[in-house]
């Protein structure tokens, strides 16, 4: 990221061709009923006054935050800072603000700038798949050197094209925006409630100065912040199978009336009804350690009043651990029972199914420890040209790299189990999933003694984004009766990508050796109930008790020595001496746009009154080169009783596409003061959103687990067109005072060009499936049965030229064998529902309205800020549809609402924000998930004692929120998280 040299707090046209803010010290807009006098504004009521400003004198609509005071952003996260805006919710993780939502368009429909650069952005994201999201992920960046934030709602020519929810910029100080030294030093201590073992306080130290000397012709700029957190959010969850009708009959869906196992549902839906299956279940205690480096370096030199040239350089590093202890069940869906509520969308209020011999509960151990690096250098050059030309060139090249910081990968699993469950079961009935068990007699499942070692997976993810961008840039003041400027530029944006993903597995499930080879001092048991404090089902009679912890790394290091996990495994190939994948999928994409446009600003009386009509247009052209490393699969192995694994030849080859496109992007804004301080608004305008990196990629993959029922896939497609949006606002603004309004505001979309998913039932390289052939049909003629853990066992012994037997288990003094079975020519083949992109026929009709008042309470101190948006459309999930066909349907449409109460008086300041978010849609074509209604509680107060000094305390989620999603039913949780409270104190000196 980077910086470009121009004074965007006086001029943000510079950057997106828009008017500014005033000075914070301005004569020029007195209050109605104020003298004209200087009049020098501090604190909070400085930062709504230049937010006010920006929002006032825009062109479209334009919302911001800005700093209080240099270092002093008003939250200590910048997405939880952007929530407060109207119409802007956000998604959290790890109890921090992440990603963005603007008007119910999620973050991959919004684009981010830098003081008007593109930037780069990476994420691993769940880090069990080749990364592709353009997601902005906010949690990179401290707030402490941000000087503004500023969102535009409606499309321009002179900003870049790439958001149709909105375009967000984040402004920087420079050092000769205001001359002389001005500087912030801040030390405060993070204490997270939320911890699993004790409430640690850990250290956030921020600082920022900027000098300017030379009689005011050079300045420097350098700040800086380290930021570290310790937290918990453990999490109660629940996976799925695909939903099915009533009707449905297969792998999964509930027996039909008549048939064996019919008798033991309750309530069953009805033949139309809707339902889906619970496919596994678990408790996993997550602990989390966030460490986060920003700075930033500024140069800037005015050898002549007309001539400004910067150098900058901005780096930002977040690196994340993240300790995962679950104790799980899954489900086999052979003796099973159940309960559910009426149709049509029917929802289970409890499910169980009763196991043979072999079945285990699962004590799973996991890691991640991934680092986001950022780093931009860039330069500017502007030239205050004669004739009321400037002129500005900038440059800048920055790349974002996501990547492992461990030797055994981006996200990990390392599984335990003992064996001897008996019976399983979920009840739906409160917030949070109640699991409990039955084990078969004699079986203690918390018998560390009997915990052995199964399957374990270390995934490796690799992300690096290169973006190259020029940018020249020139504006003509006209100042003539009508015509007040001509804005017009040129953009040339050379974004590189590599996406790369690898792994390598054991599945062994069924035990890779006996429990005597794993030491009993490495499990560490721990209360679960305790754990889940505040969520309705945490105290449930029979919930699990308790789960085993063990120190990842010396369990990895003990498999490696026994047996070779990572160095021999089943799956993949490790890096010599770590369990670090070599990639079998790396993908890369370079995407090259060029962007000329041209933008006519006009200023005129209407009806004696002062208007402003600003038209323009942009020209995008993109090509895209997009290539694969696709692995080569050679053959399938039956592992256990519902696990199967992809055998790879060791061998990849690249696949290449190519595409392109282009769009021109008309906008005109329009605005009058009809009466004195009130503004009437209305926009047009095109933009685009382009399509995320996954579905452009080249090439054909398989997921490696395919179930007995089939397999997944995927496969890219390069000419994608972008999300395109006719947009239309309107808007009435009363401006009242200075830091005071009241607005309400329209908007609607029109969005073509939806990306959609085709599944395609296929083979896939000719693998077989080795549970549905000749020898398993002997087997289950043999034995009289089709459980899973007995036809294996009758396999192994009977065929073993096409299987391996790797061990062994003993229940109930029956001993079973466990190993590979491998697939045959005599095997049918694997069906695999191989998903491709493609722009549908799809259109959607967003629209909604935004009210907000900003008000202050006279001279008392007092304030409050309220706003609400309420967003509609027609691009919505019904959750009563066929499952077996899939829906169109737009993440994140949610309405969202903001109170804010603030003081700021004789050196005190305090503010107490409350956002809410409503339920949304999280996505899914054919089996939807939701995210429910959330809303938390924020505090902060400061007293400056001296001149210059002040101590503060802030509290995140101050009545301890908690969190929960579902699916189709509401009861069908699939996550519950409890919340906690997060709570800071320091000191800042400025000067």
């Amino acid at each position: 990221m980077a910086t470009p040299g121009t004074a965007l707090a006086q001029d943000a046209a510079a950057t997106l061709g828009n008017p500014g803010p005033s000075e914070i010290a301005d004569s020029s807009r007195a209050e109605p009923g104020e003298a004209g006098d200087d009049i020098v504004v501090t604190g909070i009521r400085a930062s709504l006054r230049e937010a006010v400003d920006i929002k006032r004198d825009a062109q479209g609509v334009v919302d911001a935050i800005s700093a209080e005071d240099i270092g002093k952003f008003p939250d200590t996260n910048l997405a939880e800072s952007l929530q407060r805006i109207t119409g802007v919710s956000i998604d959290r993780s790890n109890g921090e603000g992440q990603f963005v939502t603007v008007r119910g368009f999620g973050p991959e429909y919004n684009l981010v700038t830098l003081n008007g650069r593109q930037m780069p952005t990476s994420t691993l994201g769940d880090g069990a798949s080749a990364p592709a999201s353009r997601s902005f992920d906010f949690a990179n960046l401290a707030s402490e050197g941000i000087a503004a934030v500023e969102v535009y709602k409606t499309g321009r020519a002179a900003v870049p094209s790439g958001g149709i929810g909105s375009t967000i910029n984040i402004r920087t100080p420079r050092p000769l925006d205001k001359p002389g030294m001005r500087g912030s030093l801040a030390v405060k201590g993070v204490l997270d409630s939320s911890r699993n073992e004790g409430n640690p306080i850990t250290p956030e130290v921020s600082g920022i100065i900027s000098t300017t000397f030379a009689d005011d012709r050079i300045g420097v700029l350098l700040s800086g912040a380290y930021q570290r957190r310790k937290a918990s959010a453990n999490s109660a969850s629940v996976g799925f199978r695909d939903g099915f009708l009533g009707s449905d009959e297969g792998w999964g869906s509930l027996p039909l009336p008549g048939t064996p196992g019919a008798a033991n549902i309750t309530n069953r839906p009805g033949p139309n009804d809707v339902y889906e299956i619970p496919q596994s279940a678990a408790y996993d205690l997550i602990d989390i350690d966030r460490e986060r480096i920003n700075g930033q370096l500024v140069l800037q030199a005015k050898p002549t009043d007309a001539l400004t040239a910067t150098v900058d350089f901005t780096y930002s590093s977040n690196e994340v651990e993240v300790r995962d202890s679950s104790v799980g069940i899954w489900f086999n869906f052979a003796d099973t029972s159940s309960a559910w509520t009426d149709g049509p969308n029917a929802g289970p209020l409890f499910y169980s199914e009763r196991f043979g011999p072999g079945k285990d509960l699962s004590y799973s151990g996991a890691l991640s420890a991934n680092k986001s690096e950022n780093k931009s250098l860039g330069g500017n050059l502007t030239w205050e040209a004669p004739g009321g030309v400037t002129v500005s060139l900038d440059a800048h090249h920055s790349t974002a790299e996501s990547k492992p910081t461990n030797k055994y990968g981006s996200s990990t699993s390392i599984g335990n189990a003992i064996f001897g469950l008996q019976s399983q079961t979920i009840d739906f009935e409160h917030d949070m999933p109640v699991l409990s068990y039955t084990m078969y007699p004699g079986v203690d499942p918390l018998d560390r003694s009997l915990i052995t070692p199964t399957g374990n997976s270390f995934r490796n993810a690799y992300f690096k984004d290169e973006i190259n961008q020029v940018q020249l840039k020139g504006r003509y003041d006209h100042e003539g009766s009508f015509l007040d400027s001509i804005d017009a530029g040129f953009s040339f944006v050379d974004n590189k990508v590599r996406s790369a993903y690898g792994f390598i597995q054991n599945d062994t499930w069924g035990g890779i050796g006996p429990a005597s080879d794993i030491p009993d001092d490495l499990f560490e048991q721990v209360s679960i109930p305790d754990k889940f404090d505040g969520l309705s089902g945490a105290n449930a009679s029979g919930i699990i008790p308790a789960l085993y912890m063990f120190n990842f790394e010396r369990m990895a290091d003990l498999l490696e020595n026994n047996y070779g996990i990572c160095s021999d495994p089943q799956t993949g190939t490790a890096q010599p001496g770590t369990c670090l994948s070599d990639y079998t999928v790396d993908r890369r994409l370079s995407e090259k746009t060029i962007s000329p446009f041209i933008q006519f600003n006009t200023k005129f009386d209407l009806f004696a009154r002062p208007a402003h009509l600003i038209a323009g247009i942009r020209w995008d052209h993109t090509n895209i080169d997009s290539s694969a490393l696709v692995p080569v699969p050679v053959g399938t192995r039956w592992v256990s009783a519902n696990e199967f694994s992809v055998i790879y030849s060791g061998e990849s080859t690249f696949t290449r596409l190519k595409g392109s496109y282009q769009n021109w992007l008309p906008a005109v804004d329009f605005d009058i003061e009809p009466i004195e301080n009130v503004k009437l608004r209305a926009s047009y305008s095109h933009t685009i959103a382009r399509a995320d990196y996954g579905s452009l990629q080249g090439g054909r993959t398989i997921d490696s687990n395919p179930r007995i029922g089939g397999g997944t896939g995927s496969q890219g497609n390069a000419g994608l067109l972008p999300y395109k949006s006719k947009n239309l606002d309107f808007s009435a603004e009363w401006y009242y005072n200075r830091e005071s309004y009241v607005s309400v505001g329209y908007f609607n979309k029109d969005v073509s060009n939806f990306i959609s998913t085709t599944q395609v039932d296929t083979p896939a390289f000719g693998l077989r499936n080795p549970a549905a052939g000749p020898r398993y049909q002997a087997a289950a003629n043999a034995l009289g049965t089709t459980d899973a853990v007995r036809i294996r066992d009758y396999i192994l012994r009977n065929f073993p030229d096409s299987s391996t037997v790797t061990g062994s288990t003993d229940v109930g003094g029956v001993t079973y064998l466990t190993g590979d079975i491998f697939a045959t020519a005599e095997d049918p083949l694997f069906n695999f529902q191989i998903a491709q992109p493609f722009n549908s026929d799809q259109t959607a009709n967003i629209h909604g309205w935004e009210f907000a008042i900003q008000h202050r309470l006279w001279e008392t101190g007092l304030g409050v800020i309220l706003n609400y948006t309420i967003v509609d459309g027609d691009a919505k999930f019904d959750n009563t549809l066929d499952p077996n066909v899939g829906q169109f349907a737009l993440t994140g449409l949610s309405d969202s609402a903001n109170a804010v109460l603030y003081y700021d008086k004789g050196g005190i300041q305090a503010r107490v924000a409350y956002n809410w978010r409503d339920e949304f849609y999280n996505g899914g074509s054919f089996d939807p998930t939701y995210v429910e209604a959330y809303g938390q509680v924020d505090a902060s107060a400061s007293w400056e004692f001296v001149p210059g000094l002040t101590a503060f305390v802030e509290a995140i989620n101050l009545t301890g929120e908690s969190r929960r999603g579902h699916r189709r039913s509401d009861n069908f949780v699939t996550f519950a998280q409890p919340g906690y409270a997060r709570y800071s104190g320091g000191i800042r000196f400025t000067f």
